[in-house]
């Protein structure tokens, strides 16, 4: 086990990163592969389920999967660049450092397009483990002693409360407040921009 007495996850799209630009535009150059027109900025809208299950009700069934794998295929070159991180992305992962901290982050993303996006804005971690979605996140959570997982999403509360860790939400994603506290959340922040101060406050 770790020897740290902190360790925090983040998930990384619209929790660190602000993966709608890149995420658009990756779809319409998909959709003009395929000759499909998908309706980008609702789906851009509610960023968190696994691709295929975004893609899925666009696409015949049998497309789906190829359309994934060419969706990961074309993203390096479409969406490392026009992702910026979220405010206070940088100074919430410093104040875990400042409290000795490990800082891991458990995303459903692509790990390879994960990691550009780390190395590309300099996000100061430990580890990243992706392709792992909801109560799946969990089995990373508690291999890697994490004692906080903050999300934006529902299905980010699921993994956090399978796993027995505080679950802390932040409104920068497409879930609302009152969804987010439905789902068990234990902590609703606005953003990032107000992490460091509660984790001081929570470790005090």
């Amino acid at each position: 086990m770790p020897s740290s007495p902190l360790v925090v996850g983040f998930d990384l799209d619209m929790t660190l990163i602000d993966t709608v630009p890149g995420f658009g535009a990756v779809l319409e150059v998909l959709g003009d592969e395929l000759g499909v027109t998908f309706p980008v900025l609702e789906m851009t809208a509610q960023l968190g389920p696994p691709l295929e299950t975004m893609l899925s009700g666009h696409l015949d069934e049998d497309a789906i999967g190829p359309a994934g794998d060419r969706f990961r295929e074309l993203y390096p070159a479409h969406a490392i660049s026009s992702v910026p991180v979220l405010e206070g992305a940088h100074e919430a992962i410093a104040a875990v450092r400042r409290h000795g901290g490990r800082v891991l982050v458990v995303t459903g993303k692509y790990p390879r397009n994960a990691e550009l996006h780390v190395e590309h804005l300099g996000l100061d971690i430990d580890l990243l483990e992706g392709w792992v979605w909801g109560v799946g996140k969990a089995d990373v959570l508690r291999r890697e002693g994490a004692a906080i997982y903050v999300g934006d999403h529902v299905h980010d509360v699921e993994g956090a409360l399978a796993a027995g860790v505080l679950s802390v939400s932040v409104l920068t994603g497409g879930c609302t407040r009152a969804e987010l506290e439905a789902a068990g959340t234990h902590v609703v922040l606005d953003g990032l921009a107000d992490f460091p101060s509660w984790l001081d406050a929570h470790m005090a």
